[in-house]
């Protein structure tokens, strides 16, 4: 009698199971035996920083936007600069966005993925006579800096319409080579690890200097000089 009440329950219990089995696949849901992993808790999304109190910043100085490296790629970061915003000197704008560009990133940018490439004792100075219109001299032949470097300065320099008014950066260096007109593409910001294309001498400007005289000329090559050997 016990035994025969037993088989009865366990058979109701199968009988159960079954049709539970059906009604979920008539609703069309598909049972599965493999634990469903929801993945871990959103984080913070890479190479993107949150927005900054406009008041704060002007607080520090100008606000302005530098490239730096994340995920293989450029992609641009908040900075303030020192630097008066009236002001048109381009070497000292430029050596302002320099200075950022060779800063170690912040805590949060290390965090969500930022680098830079700038070496920490990379200077830059003002047109010689006789450059192109608009060149920047740097402590260091451009095409010797490290690819992703010299598309940093680029991108960075490009933004600026003191910089580059019509989209050219022209960068030379400590030597007596002739500057170079560089260009920041889309695929140089996809793909900074690649050469940094160029432009064809006539489109960088044939001005002498922006008429620095040849006592602008001898202060750039001071600088040049000593970004080359030891920086500061």
């Amino acid at each position: 009698m016990g035994s025969n009440h037993r088989a009865r329950r366990s058979g109701a219990a199968l009988a159960g199971a079954a049709l539970t089995a059906v009604l979920a696949a008539g609703c069309g849901i598909r049972t599965t035996s493999v634990p469903v992993d929801a993945g871990p808790a959103p984080s913070r999304v890479p190479c993107s920083m949150p927005a900054q109190d406009v008041t704060a910043q002007a607080l520090q100085g100008i606000p302005m936007q530098i490239h730096l490296v994340c995920s293989s790629q450029l992609a641009t970061v908040d900075r303030t600069v020192q630097v008066d915003e009236a002001t048109t000197d381009r070497t000292r704008i430029a050596r302002a966005l320099l200075e950022e560009l060779r800063r170690r990133p912040s805590d949060d940018e290390r965090r969500a993925g930022f680098t830079t490439a700038v070496p920490e004792k990379l200077r830059i100075g003002a047109a010689r006579v006789g450059d192109p219109r608009g060149t920047l001299r740097l402590g260091e032949q451009p095409e010797d800096l490290p690819t992703e470097a010299l598309a940093q300065i680029v991108c960075t320099f490009a933004e600026s319409t003191t910089l580059a008014p019509n989209g050219t950066v022209v960068l030379g260096g400590p030597g007596k080579y002739p500057a170079r007109g560089y260009l920041c593409t889309a695929e140089t910001k996809a793909r900074p690890q690649t050469a940094t294309p160029l432009t064809a001498p006539t489109d960088a400007g044939t001005g002498q200097g922006q008429g620095q005289g040849t006592g602008a000329s001898t202060e750039t090559d001071t600088d040049a000089g000593a970004g080359a050997g030891t920086g500061d």
